[in-house]
């Protein structure tokens, strides 16, 4: 018998695949692959594990919910509502929470998972901002970032608007009335939307085929090109030992970095169904099915949509106009304009930053939030921005849980709507300066120790602690930007952008705190 040459069946199957795919060139390129290991970095895993989680248990989903808005009467095992006509969408989703299997269970984890998803996806954006992880080569990558919020908050409002109980129906009735505020367009918008006049005879198959089929597929490639730029970019980190703007210092994919995301996956997974499995979230049964008529106080949107709902709640009364015939709602057209330049600001903030610096180069290494005072003191503004309007779509349970007038708690609101942002600008701008200039004491003299020794003369002085050079580098290590100055092009002249970008910028970088010299430091040491 002629010996075998190949290994066995799993070799030579192997063997056999890579000759056709070249899979192995693949493997071998994405295991060489560098992670950082600073902790902020799991929040963009975290956002990608929860997207499987929302893709296994919507899988599960799908198998028995029904996207029809037929009448039905309700015959499950629930007893409060048997006997009640409510639409099929209605009696699937309470099939699937009493009668089906671990349908609870799948349900709510899925609507924790899309939480997660949210919120992890906004903490990562939040992150890559204040340390400035957007820049040159990554704008494009926060803009696709920024499309993956965008799109998780559509997934989750097409998906929380499924059952059409009462809370789904009240917010489907405000997005309605959203549309039609729209001017020209806004009644089509409407017609599309719901096949007809309000509630329509679509609205649930229509944001079905959006909730499981357009939105997840544009999710998915989204999120792959996200990965093959970070991939082709690398991730940004930290000043420290070895890390340069070219150089990643952490972990390879293959083995170590592979096996840790893989448990931390497990992690987040586990956190899910824990919290599902013992925290009730959007029990319809208490709702009952949708009815304009017994619309109540108290009902909240989902916390991600919380600030489309807040900042129409903040429009002050008689907002309308009668123009030719017809009635212009300002009090939801405007609404809709500021979050329309609120979203565009922070999708297109790289690149009017760069317009801003004049910066050309490339970035690898993050900043420190202090060292980028105006950065993070317009994120900060935003952030406020943002949170204040959140606060507005609570102003009922604000009035009722503190027993104040629901007059003076929107007054409140719409004040800070306008001061809110402006104070929290200044303060952390101050205090990104304060840090700095505590930063710059520590270079020059070290930390203070608290022990007071005699000198040889008789004065009294304070030992101080020196510093490492790692310490003390991680302390210098940032680039200081100085106002532009305007020069007049090859015509001798001074377009009106130059003359734009030369105002902005000394707006961003007029007052600043100057990084410590090398002659300042050697001063420093001899005395």
């Amino acid at each position: 018998m002629a010996p075998t040459t190949g290994g066995g069946v799993t070799t030579r199957l192997a063997r056999w695949l890579d000759d056709r795919t070249s899979i192995s060139g693949a493997v071998a390129g994405l295991g060489r692959k560098i992670f950082p290991d600073h902790w902020s970095f799991l929040l963009g895993e975290v956002a990608l594990y929860s997207f499987v989680a929302l893709l296994l248990t919507g899988t599960f989903l799908t198998f028995f919910f029904q996207a029809s808005m037929a009448p039905v009467i309700y015959e499950g095992s629930y007893p409060t509502l048997k006997g009640v006509e409510m639409s099929a969408a209605m009696a699937s989703t309470l099939d699937i929470s009493f009668d089906i299997r671990g349908g609870l269970l799948m349900r709510q984890a899925h609507h924790w998972a899309a939480l997660l998803f949210v919120s992890s996806i906004g903490l990562h954006m939040l992150r890559i901002f204040f340390t400035g992880a957007f820049r040159k080569p990554r704008e494009l990558n926060w803009v696709f970032g920024f499309l993956l919020f965008v799109l998780a908050m559509a997934e989750g409002f097409t998906g929380y608007s499924l059952p059409d109980d009462l809370l789904s129906g009240n917010g489907l009735r405000i997005a309605d009335g959203i549309a039609k505020g729209i001017p020209v367009v806004g009644t089509w918008i409407s017609y599309l939307l719901f096949g007809g006049e309000f509630p329509g005879e679509a609205i649930v198959g229509r944001f079905y085929a959006l909730h499981i089929l357009l939105i997840p597929a544009i999710l998915l490639a989204l999120i792959g090109v996200h990965l093959v730029m970070v991939f082709l970019h690398k991730h940004t980190q930290f000043a420290g030992p070895g890390r340069t703007q070219h150089n990643v210092v952490g972990q390879p994919i293959l083995p170590a970095y592979a096996g840790k995301a893989g448990g931390f996956f497990f992690i987040v997974f586990g956190a899910i169904m824990l919290l599902a499995a013992t925290v009730t979230i959007n029990p319809i049964w208490n709702y009952g099915p949708y009815d304009p008529s017994p619309v109540s106080a108290g009902t909240q949107p989902d916390w991600y949509i919380g600030f489309a709902d807040g900042v129409l709640r903040l429009v002050p009364p008689g907002w309308e106009l009668d123009l030719f015939g017809y009635t212009l709602s300002l009090n939801i057209f405007i609404p809709v304009v500021v979050l329309m330049l609120f979203l565009a600001s922070v999708a297109f903030y790289p690149f009017l930053e760069a317009f801003i610096t004049g910066d050309k180069r490339e970035h690898h290494l993050a900043d420190r939030p202090r060292n980028a005072p105006m950065r993070t003191a317009i994120g900060a503004a935003g952030v406020t921005f943002y949170a204040v309007m959140w606060a507005a779509a609570s102003s009922d349970l604000i009035s009722t849980h503190f027993r104040l007038a629901v007059e003076g708690v929107t007054l409140t609101i719409q004040l800070l709507l306008f001061a809110g942002p402006v104070i929290a600008f200044v303060v952390a701008r101050r205090v990104c300066f304060a840090l700095q200039k505590k930063d710059r004491e520590i270079v020059l003299h070290g930390y203070e120790t608290g022990r007071i020794v005699r000198m040889p003369g008789g004065r009294y002085e304070e030992v101080h602690e020196q510093l490492s050079e790692y310490e003390r580098w991680r302390l210098l290590d940032y680039h200081e930007y100085a106002p532009l100055v305007v020069r007049p092009d090859e015509n001798g002249r001074i377009r009106l952008a130059t003359r734009i970008r030369g105002v902005l910028s000394r707006l961003f970088f007029e007052e600043r705190i100057a990084p410590v010299t090398r002659t300042e430091l050697e001063n420093a040491r001899e005395h």
